[in-house]
């Protein structure tokens, strides 16, 4: 199957560091279909060695593993190719067109990584320059919208000249093998399914933190904030991953059925939870890895009076009879401890203790965790009975019990080789897979469940909480769940 894969903003951050590597692995394994040819899109004048040689300088700044030698590199450049685009300008479709039909392809894949306020005018001029056949994919990056209505707008805009089959609305999260995991282990396993219930599991827990700050994304990530960034897409499709009801079969609509029915379970919102279970924080200077980091109103591109959230903390319920009173919680921020990923199930303890437990917290007992980065793995956490117990424990003669582990490692256990995630989404694509794909429904059920916290913290005088670069953010976010007698995971 011969396919042409074209790159609107060819020369962006996210072609080189994400999109350009997963093109190069899918290559490298062999899994890329041949007679591909990847054309780079953007307003630099470059000819094609150029691209080539931009290319293959910014391969020295992805991670070494990931890295084409120079024989590697030859082969793979011989794919490459460029073509200088204004994309507010119809001639120039007409130019892609005419490149497009000296060899047609079976399939042509149209990816926008390119300002979100170009998405409409680069489906509506691919639409003029006949170029949004059967044959023809779009993929779409995030944020899709800056609110609910945006959101409409453009989805209104891409479906009035692409059928919903031909937009692949990408979310990275959902191709990380250990999300995929997630699904191998709820829907091809027995284990889970009876336990995986308001009846036994206790709460959830989903957090993604990074260490890094807003880098050079700081004029972008300033007018998007952490609620719009991860908690819309990632985090609540991360949500729906575990929430959701097995599916009648894998089909990419029956999967996509189900996630919009979570989100449209989640509790709506009242100004008693927005004031209780919505926190929002920002930044101030710290230290990571003993070097001193700045505040987030001091990085480059920050408005030096910004209100703009770098933290948010969640606490929500989902109203169905599976989840009914079980709270889910969601932490996500920038400039934490740690870069840390990942989904924690914290099941009820048992009914009757008949052992001693010196544990304090109380959603440490039994837990499933999902790692997502930068391990990649489950680990289930379970209490036992170590080998020297001659002292009885207490004066009533119960033993104590341990906590223990079992850990799945994914790369020690399927090898360092596995598809990443956009190298996964990117063959997908091609091949016309939409299972890991979000459908519009979807994306407008998102928007209209976080659209009352953005409505109430814009009117909200008192601003983010500030807190100090290297926690893990303020103080008010472990006050959250511990109403509910639960703490953080790096807490317990």
């Amino acid at each position: 199957m011969s396919f042409d894969l074209i790159l609107f903003g060819g020369t962006g951050d996210l072609a080189w560091r994400k999109i350009m590597p997963a093109l190069f692995q899918a290559f490298r394994h062999g899994s890329l279909p041949e007679g591909g040819r990847i054309v780079g899109v953007a307003r630099d004048d470059l000819s094609d060695d150029q691209y080539r040689a931009l290319i293959k300088a910014r391969f020295d700044q992805v991670e070494l593993a990931k890295r084409p030698s120079e024989e590697e590199f030859s082969r793979f450049a011989a794919l490459l190719g460029y073509l200088r685009m204004d994309l507010s300008n119809p001639a120039d479709y007409a130019q892609l067109a005419a490149l497009l039909q000296l060899r047609p392809a079976d399939v042509v894949v149209m990816y926008v990584a390119t300002a979100p306020g170009l998405f409409t005018t680069v489906c509506e001029q691919i639409a003029a320059a006949g170029l949004n056949g059967p044959q023809t994919r779009v993929v779409l990056e995030k944020p899709l919208g800056h609110n609910l209505e945006s959101n409409r707008a453009i989805n209104e805009t891409v479906r009035s000249v692409l059928t919903e089959q031909q937009i692949f609305r990408i979310d990275h999260y959902l191709g990380k093998p250990s999300v995929q995991n997630l699904f191998a282990l709820r829907f091809g396993n027995s284990l889970f399914e009876p336990l995986w219930r308001r009846e036994h599991i206790a709460n959830i827990q989903i957090t993604i933190a990074e260490e890094l700050g807003v880098e050079k994304r700081g004029a972008f990530y300033d007018s998007t904030g952490a609620l719009r960034d991860m908690v819309q897409n990632h985090a609540l499709q991360l949500l729906c991953a575990v929430a959701m009801e097995p599916p009648i079969n894998a089909h990419a609509d029956a999967i996509r059925d189900e996630k919009l029915k979570v989100l449209r379970s989640l509790k709506p919102w009242t100004p008693e939870t927005l004031r209780q279970h919505a926190i929002r924080g920002q930044y101030a200077g710290g230290t990571i890895d003993g070097e001193a980091v700045p505040a987030y109103r001091d990085e480059p591109g920050v408005n030096p009076d910004s209100r703009t959230e770098t933290f948010v903390a969640l606490r929500t319920e989902i109203a169905n009879w599976r989840w009914a009173g079980v709270p889910f919680y969601i932490r996500t921020g920038k400039r934490l401890a740690g870069r840390d990923a990942h989904i924690e199930v914290n099941f009820r303890p048992a009914p009757h203790a008949i052992f001693n437990s010196p544990l304090a917290c109380s959603n440490v007992d039994n837990r499933l965790v999902i790692n997502l980065q930068p391990k990649d793995g489950l680990e289930l956490h379970l209490l036992a009975q170590g080998a020297d117990q001659r002292q009885g424990g207490t004066s009533r003669g119960a033993p104590t019990l341990a906590p223990v582990q079992l850990d799945l490692d994914f790369d020690k256990r399927f090898g360092s080789e596995r598809v990443g995630a956009y190298e996964r989404l990117l063959l997908d694509v091609i091949a016309g897979r939409l299972n890991l794909f979000v459908r519009s429904d979807e994306q407008e059920e998102a928007w209209r469940w976080v659209e009352p916290i953005l409505d109430a913290w814009r009117h909200d005088t008192a601003g983010p909480r500030p807190y100090t670069s290297g926690t893990w953010g303020p103080s008010a976010s472990s006050a959250m769940i511990a109403k509910d007698n639960y703490c953080w995971s790096e807490e317990s």
